[in-house]
């Protein structure tokens, strides 16, 4: 019921957990599903316009030029002027395009083959 209230899964979840329920059926671990969350302190760098800019990661949010944003979505929308997914623009997810045709997998191999 809720699957049909409110949609399903991506198709890359659904992926990703039919990956870690054929590993757990073999007893292999799967490693964690990828996070689009950078961790603190990390410095993410994109050059836009002839001008390279760079945002560091915090806790609460992103430094850019000396002023904090809440989002890297607010950073590329100050950057290039318009609305971007701020992890697409700055290279932490890719996109739909890329991913089919292999291009900047975001999903991890399990631990063992699962391609059976």
């Amino acid at each position: 019921m809720q699957q049909h209230a409110l949609g399903g899964l991506k198709a890359s979840a659904r992926r990703h957990l039919m990956r870690v329920a054929r590993g757990a059926a073999e007893g292999c671990q799967s490693q964690n599903y990828p996070s689009l969350s950078p961790k603190p302190g990390t410095v993410l760098v994109r050059e836009w316009g002839g001008v390279t800019h760079q945002v560091k990661v915090l806790e609460d949010g992103v430094l850019f030029r000396g002023t904090r944003y809440k989002s890297l979505s607010e950073v590329a929308r100050l950057i290039t002027g318009a609305r971007w997914s701020g992890p697409l623009f700055f290279g932490l997810k890719s996109t739909v395009k890329e991913r089919s045709h292999g291009i900047g997998q975001t999903l991890q191999p399990a631990l063992c083959d699962l391609h059976s």
